[in-house]
């Protein structure tokens, strides 16, 4: 079993998509997962994403890139991203792509720190998050497209951390359209068994974002990759794996080395 394997835009040198997708697929990748900024930036972009692929650009997710989330302790910033998320969905959509993914909040809060208690009681921060994942999961659902929410390690939210968490949030939602990302950074942090975490959370897992215990690209760290690649087969994981990280040393040197302990590194060119 292979599992495609996409690139986050920003990792990629080229003066535009279609230039980094050449060099992502000479590298071994099979796809760009873009980044969405906050004020509709994503669908502002329509016209170059619209180029791109009628060039073969092939973009099946976006990952959120803002400053405020769905879980967000102010209400008009939660509406905020919820909107953007909204729009986001419909355009992944029409790029025939297959979701949009986001935290329930990133930076925001820890408990790991100082005051130590959140201002907004467990079942507060659990409420705002079912009723936005549901508003996101119907929206998906008419688009025909997946939201997927990523749990987040304890230093950087104090919402959802582990799979079986974000798991719990789908149940509650109880929609096909709002699944699971598995981010092996986070999980390094958070699950005490990272493949058997991978095999309770395999009717849920919808997308993998992958990068090693350093948050540096797959091959810089400590992770068992042959296992985490081994248990994805095993459950069927039917999705991506996308590079989400740091690079470690010359850009196209460090993701040759990523594509290559994934599997699935291209021809040797002697630009790299």
């Amino acid at each position: 079993m292979t599992i495609p394997l996409a690139c986050q835009e920003q990792l990629l040198p080229g003066a535009g998509l279609s230039e980094k997708y050449a060099l992502a697929v000479s590298l071994g990748y099979q796809g760009i997962e873009l980044r969405g900024r906050g004020d509709l930036a994503l669908a502002r972009r329509l016209p170059e994403l619209r180029r791109a692929r009628a060039e073969g650009v092939v973009m099946p997710t976006v990952c959120v890139e803002m400053d405020h989330f769905i879980g967000d302790f102010d209400p008009e910033r939660s509406r905020d991203a919820v909107r953007n998320l909204r729009s986001q969905l419909s355009v992944i959509a029409e790029l025939g792509g297959l979701g949009a993914m986001t935290p329930a909040a990133w930076g925001m809060f820890s408990r790991r720190l100082p005051p130590f208690e959140p201002p907004r009681p467990p079942e507060g921060d659990r409420q705002v998050l079912v009723d936005a994942l549901g508003e996101l999961g119907e929206h998906a659902r008419a688009e025909g497209v997946t939201l997927f929410l990523e749990p987040l390690n304890r230093y950087e939210d104090h919402m959802v951390n582990r799979l079986d968490e974000a798991v719990a949030l789908c149940r509650a939602v109880g929609l096909p359209s709002v699944r699971v990302v598995a981010d092996t950074y986070h999980m390094n942090i958070e699950e005490d068994d990272a493949c058997a975490a991978l095999r309770a959370a395999a009717p849920y897992l919808g997308h993998v974002q992958v990068s090693d215990s350093n948050r540096h690209q797959p091959g810089a760290g400590h992770l068992d990759w042959p296992s985490l690649l081994a248990t994805l087969a095993e459950i069927g994981y039917p999705g991506w794996l996308a590079l989400e990280c740091r690079l470690r040393g010359e850009p196209v040197a460090a993701l040759r080395q990523a594509a290559t302990v994934l599997g699935q590194a291209g021809p040797r060119r002697a630009a790299a």
